[in-house]
């Protein structure tokens, strides 16, 4: 495209942008210095100001003023918001989906894939608010009760990334909505506009039930904005996806003040694939986890550990079928792979795949840059890069569609080398080996493991997290709500003694 024309295709994103808030009901921000770029076409969709130090404040101390109320409404009661939250995204999920690709670059069937995961979580959330199950456990003293109870935590923020602009932080808000948390949101600065789209709707949704729309506060800004939620001591707990970086800062500011920290970090997540393995299911499964976002999931296939016997072969299907894979505009039909983010991310990748080469490494194909939009968008070609070994490079986790491939003999090597990174998040296993199966499901470290699919498409029924410098976060699903909640350990006497505990006598 010429200079001209990209402009103007990114004036009709922008105004298109601007509808799309429009129907959704957000006001449209005053302008600011703050720019909400598309990806698309790297041109601004909207000018935005950031929030201020004070306006945080002021957000948290809503927020914890609204707690005190709403800790006390039961849980099922509760629910009634989070059920018109998802009667709401049921109604706008075309164009909260759409906003998503403008924002992130999502092709249309994963934007929507990612609101029909907003949707599911509250679904779940609402089931589980008449599940928040205490135990009861027998008591050595006579006329003794012992019990648990769970009770509201307080205020949580929530801090989330580009690539899953919208259901991470359903994730976290569904579900401490439910168990009787207030919300403090921080969404990545490059996706402003669909943070705002949510927002307004939970707060419409709050309006329609006769909820405390003050349960919900969305601050917008940088590093700055999160700071602030990271060292308040009002946020009870804190919800962060991102880095390995972004985790080892939040962390300890957070356990100084004695807080509670969520973490779902990096991934660098590995498929074996064994020689009775599907080859056929295995590349729908590999092409998938790896291409998928244009590589830009926390879950993306990044490593391939494949049999020997299988490797060249397996390589080969591979290659062919990322031929296929059409690179393009995400608004378009038929397109599977969008743009990156933005240039820092093709920069990051252009550097792995020339270290891959000066450490002799293989490119089998893709890596190269394609032009489609104009000089601001940054379109690649998912790459597959044969290694001799695991090195440093592959133990890094590079945020782009990078498929490094190595080779094994013996599946204890294949799982040790599956563990032998940092990163512990997914994982998984193409085999019609039982022995083979539950030896990786027994022996991989991460804190999702697989068999006969590939590493991303997590269901939000699975608590979803990680080990090791992933950071040891659940999410969503199982018994993830704990996180959101305290326990307390409770002794009832209605007997008319005063036995002491371990046969102790006093006096």
């Amino acid at each position: 495209m010429t200079h001209t024309v990209t402009e103007h295709f990114s004036e009709q994103l922008s105004l298109r942008a601007r509808a799309l808030l429009h129907g959704l009901g957000a006001s449209v921000p005053e302008p600011g210095a703050w720019l909400a770029r598309t990806p698309i076409s790297g041109g601004t969709l909207l000018q935005l100001t950031a929030d201020t130090p004070a306006a945080v404040d002021a957000a948290i101390d809503r927020a914890a003023t609204a707690f005190e109320s709403w800790r006390t409404v039961p849980a099922p009661v509760r629910a009634a918001l989070v059920r018109r939250l998802a009667e709401l995204l049921v109604a706008h999920k075309a164009e909260l989906a759409e906003l998503v690709t403008l924002e992130a670059g999502k092709i249309g069937a994963e934007a929507l894939g990612e609101v029909q995961e907003m949707i599911d979580v509250c679904e779940f959330a609402i089931g589980l608010s008449r599940q928040l199950y205490g135990a009861t456990m027998p008591s050595e003293r006579p006329g003794h009760r012992l019990m648990e109870t769970w009770h509201p935590l307080g205020v949580v923020g929530v801090i989330s990334a580009f690539n899953f602009p919208v259901a991470v932080w359903s994730w976290n808000t569904a579900i401490a909505l439910v168990c009787g948390d207030t919300v403090v949101w921080k969404p990545s600065e490059t996706t402003p506009l669909t943070a705002l789209a949510c927002h307004t709707l939970l707060r419409r949704a709050a309006v329609d039930v006769g909820a405390d729309p003050e349960v919900h506060q969305l601050v917008q800004g940088g590093v700055a904005v999160g700071e602030t939620l990271v060292e308040d001591s009002r946020v009870a707990l804190l919800s962060a996806t991102g880095s390995i970086r972004m985790g080892g800062t939040v962390a300890p500011k957070v356990a100084a003040r004695f807080g509670r920290c969520l973490l779902e970090l990096g991934g660098n997540n590995a498929a074996i694939v064994a020689p009775s393995a599907d080859l056929e299911l295995a590349v729908r499964g590999i092409v998938f986890a790896a291409a998928g976002t244009a590589g830009q999931r926390c879950t993306t296939l990044r490593r391939l550990i494949a049999h020997t016997s299988v490797a060249d072969r397996l390589v080969e299907r591979l290659a062919a079928a990322y031929g296929q894979l059409r690179v393009g505009n995400p608004l378009d039909e038929g397109v599977l792979v969008g743009p990156l983010i933005n240039e820092r991310a093709f920069t990051a990748m252009q550097k792995s795949l020339s270290r891959a080469v000066d450490s002799g490494g293989e490119i089998v194909c893709g890596g190269e840059r394609v032009e489609l939009v104009g000089p601001d968008a940054y379109y690649v070609r998912p790459a597959i890069v044969r290694m001799p070994a695991q090195t440093e490079l592959v133990r890094e986790e590079t945020f782009a569609p990078i498929l490094y491939v190595l080779t094994y003999d013996d599946i204890e090597s294949a799982i040790a080398l599956n563990n032998d990174v940092t990163q512990g998040l997914s994982s998984a296993i193409f085999t019609l080996d039982q022995r083979e199966a539950e030896l990786f499901l027994a022996g991989s470290d991460c804190g999702i493991a697989n068999v006969n699919i590939g590493t991303s498409g997590a269901e939000i029924g699975g608590a979803f997290g990680g080990e090791k410098h992933t950071g040891g976060g659940r999410e969503s699903g199982s018994d993830s709500w704990k996180a959101y909640m305290r326990r307390a350990t409770n002794t009832i006497n209605y007997s008319t003694e005063l036995p002491l505990a371990q046969g102790i006598h006093f006096g």
